[in-house]
């Protein structure tokens, strides 16, 4: 990587996010929009100074990571390669802003501004604090135990001919069912209405993660087989660390698509009974068409997921980093 490309990245990365920050400061309110000012600490801030208080953290936080990223080349490189993409992103907020809250050319109140949807954390923010953690608490025992229950199964499906013979068909026919078409028997059956959404998270995880494991188990090669009988490995051994391990990229895969599913069916269910949680929060706001605040724990999720799924890349690398260099990765696209 030339020397010239990290200083011009990190001041593309950065300006984007500032220039945004800028013209909202600059641009005046052409929409009638009541502007109220919230408690924040000890200052109190309107909706713009919020947002743009968040645009230049973005900025500064951009900034650290440039820093932080140039001690390593990998990091770096893929610092440089992301900074046109990231310049995009501010400017494409300064469009919303300008659209949807400047000048309310999007129809309203259907599609508000960033600035409005932040304003929903001034409002409530403790609120909305607290069904993400009830969501994140039913998605953490769903998923958590809908794996468990998928690598046991998958484990016993392709490591043994019998199970394979009673359960398989069991797996293929209910795991093409929907998770949430079980909706209506979990909420009559099961005692309480978090408990009969972590048993339909359970499902949906279930299956994709067993049908990958037990192919992954049933495809190992059989010469690795015989190297581990040749050095006197038991059946406990060939299965613990010969199968299990060559099974181990199918298992992340499931779990992948697994997570998708389980997000799905977490706010679908959250949304059809729940107490609490996000999908929840977007029931309440849509009664009184505050959209804002759908798009705030729109956001949330996002963000969530985002984070469960670098999660679970960083294990995967950790756990499958003897494949680094066998692979072709982003970075060599």
């Amino acid at each position: 990587m030339k020397k010239g490309k990290y200083p011009v990245a990190v001041i593309l990365t950065i300006s984007g996010y500032i220039l945004a920050a800028v013209l909202n400061l600059l641009i005046p309110q052409f929409a009638h929009i009541k502007t109220k000012s919230y408690r924040l600490f000890i200052i109190m801030v309107d909706r713009n100074e919020f947002y743009r208080g968040i645009l230049l953290l973005l900025a500064v936080a951009f900034f650290i990571l440039g820093l932080i990223s140039r001690k390593d080349e990998k990091s770096n490189g893929r610092y440089v390669k992301n900074a046109p993409l990231q310049f995009v992103l501010g400017c494409g907020l300064f469009l919303w802003d300008f659209l949807g809250t400047k000048t309310q050319i999007f129809v309203q109140p259907f599609f508000p501004g960033p600035a409005q949807i932040l304003e929903s954390f001034l409002q409530e923010g403790g609120f909305i604090f607290s069904n993400t953690l009830y969501s994140l608490r039913l998605y953490l025992f769903g998923f958590l135990l809908g794996a468990a229950f998928g690598i046991g199964t998958g484990i016993l499906i392709g490591w043994f001919p019998k199970v394979y013979y009673w359960v398989h068909p069991v797996l293929h026919i209910t795991g093409i069912i929907p998770a949430v078409a079980w909706m209506p028997f979990a909420l009559t059956l099961i005692p309480t209405a978090f408990w009969a959404t972590v048993f339909l998270i359970v499902i949906c995880v279930w299956f994709p993660v067993a049908s990958v494991t037990a192919q992954g188990i049933a495809g190992t090669p059989k010469v690795l087989f015989e190297a581990a009988r040749t050095l006197g490995g038991n059946t406990a051994y060939q299965l613990f660390h010969v199968a299990i391990p060559n099974a181990l990229p199918q298992i992340f895969s499931g779990l992948s698509t697994a997570n998708a599913f389980a997000f799905t069916t977490l706010v679908m269910a959250e949304m059809m009974g729940q107490p609490g949680g996000l999908g929840y929060y977007i029931n309440l706001a849509k009664v009184w068409s505050s959209y804002y605040k759908v798009f705030a724990a729109i956001l949330i999720m996002a963000i969530l997921f985002s984070v469960i799924t670098e999660v679970l890349n960083q294990i995967q690398s950790r756990v499958l980093r003897w494949q680094k260099g066998l692979l072709k990765t982003e970075d060599e696209g």
